[in-house]
């Protein structure tokens, strides 16, 4: 199925991007641990909080890297059962579907969970998650 292989791609990519981020991400945070050790400099509130912020960050990339993950799964068993038995393919988009639904839950759990705030003085801001 075409169009199934085009989203495959699609989310391929994605998931390379976002992987390319965390990294990005975990380079920056040695170099800014590096460079405070260097210079002995001590974690005030602000560079507390955007550490955290950056760990946010990170968390929420690598929960769409599963998200990512258990949706291509689903794709590759389901153009595995189309092209073998059309009956059997029916049944499995359902199974796609019901997937899908779940991994679609499982994310917005794990951003529920969050709190989201790091201090009173945040209370105004909102963080969007995935």
């Amino acid at each position: 199925m075409l169009m199934l292989d085009s989203i495959d791609e699609l989310l391929s990519h994605i998931k390379s991007v976002q992987v390319d981020v965390v990294e990005l991400s975990n380079e920056s945070l040695m170099k800014m641990s590096s460079f405070m050790e260097k210079n002995n400099l001590e974690i005030d509130e602000d560079i507390s909080t955007a550490l955290q912020y950056q760990d946010i960050i990170t968390q929420q990339l690598n929960a769409s890297i599963e998200a990512i993950d258990s949706m291509k799964k689903s794709i590759d068993m389901f153009s595995h059962a189309y092209k073998n038995d059309e009956g059997l393919a029916q049944e499995s988009i359902n199974k796609l579907q019901e997937k899908l639904s779940l991994t679609l839950a499982e994310a917005q759990d794990k951003k529920n969970r969050f709190s989201g705030k790091i201090s009173a003085s945040d209370a105004d801001e909102t963080i969007e998650f995935f």
